[in-house]
């Protein structure tokens, strides 16, 4: 089997924990789970002064990019581009994933952004609408997406799945518009199960839970489940003709973030990815219609 060259990889925005998860699994060699192809070796620290999940963590893990994995730390997201082979754009903060990638389109290197892509339909098209126009290899995922037990279990003919039933932490921040915040990562996983085409949602919310529930233009439905009362696990229930399959998101020993980090790299090595552009818009615009129907208690068509 070859062996992927090794790409320059940058890293724009230091103000999560996927920063150092993500480092790991790439720079340290002797790693479990190590994903091949590319180090980390430039970065920017970025960070959100009006986000409390942003700036109380930046100093932290910008340290722990820069001492212990020995991370270059640049004073943009040009320069870390302009040396970059490839482009881990991670800030928590959805708000500036737009402002971000406009400056970093015009280098035409490979990005994948990290949960959420946007929060907005409109930011989210006119992502798109840049990697485009500038011919850049883009994604975007939440690690969940990429659960062993759910890539097992979707290893076999998909085409007799009849709805799905996904469900996980639903924690609101006030600046990541309701569901944007841990209700991309059900999602992820309902869209992984049932791919594109939902036509509308209709919401409730309550103290403690959220519910959204989706139809399909070819009538199936799927839903995501939110909780902020008793267990924080993620996991799903898929539907199919003849049997019905449960997915535990939280109990296969190789971790979520090694199957979204080699999805990332293989994109890099390939400039190919492995996510419809098209479909990544239609989950922020799922998640979209889903606060809108939580606020007013109204069916939203997509």
């Amino acid at each position: 089997m070859t062996t992927p060259k090794s790409m320059i990889i940058g890293m724009i925005g230091l103000d999560t924990s996927h920063c150092t998860a993500f480092t790991k699994l790439l720079n340290e060699q002797d790693h479990e789970f190590h994903v091949p192809g590319g180090k980390v070796t430039y970065a920017f620290p970025g960070g959100s002064p009006d986000f409390e999940m942003s700036y109380s963590r930046l100093e932290r893990f910008t340290s722990s990019i820069r001492d212990e994995y020995g991370v270059q730390l640049l004073d943009s997201p040009e320069a870390v581009a302009e040396r970059s082979d490839a482009i881990l754009l991670t800030s928590v903060d959805g708000r500036v994933h737009l402002e971000q990638f406009r400056k970093i389109a015009p280098y035409r290197k490979p990005v994948f952004i990290d949960k959420p892509f946007a929060v907005s339909t409109s930011d989210a098209k006119e992502i798109v609408r840049l990697a485009a126009e500038y011919n850049v290899p883009l994604m975007s995922a939440s690690s969940l997406r990429y659960e062993q037990g759910l890539v097992d279990a979707l290893t076999e003919n998909t085409a007799d799945i009849i709805g799905a039933d996904c469900y996980g932490p639903a924690e609101l921040q006030p600046t990541q518009p309701g569901l944007f915040w841990y209700g991309i990562h059900s999602a992820e996983m309902l869209y992984r199960i049932m791919g594109k085409g939902c036509v509308q949602v209709t919401a409730s919310t309550s103290e403690f839970h959220e519910l959204a529930v989706g139809v399909w233009e070819d009538g199936r439905i799927g839903t995501i489940r939110g909780n902020r009362q008793g267990n924080k696990t993620f996991g799903a229930v898929i539907h199919r003709l003849n049997k019905t399959e449960f997915v535990d998101g939280d109990k296969h020993p190789k971790p979520k973030y090694a199957g979204l980090v080699e999805a990332a790299v293989a994109m890099f090595q390939l400039g190919t990815p492995s996510i419809d552009a098209q479909e990544t818009v239609e989950i922020i615009r799922f998640l979209e219609a889903a606060n809108e129907s939580r606020s007013t208690g109204k069916t939203v068509k997509l």
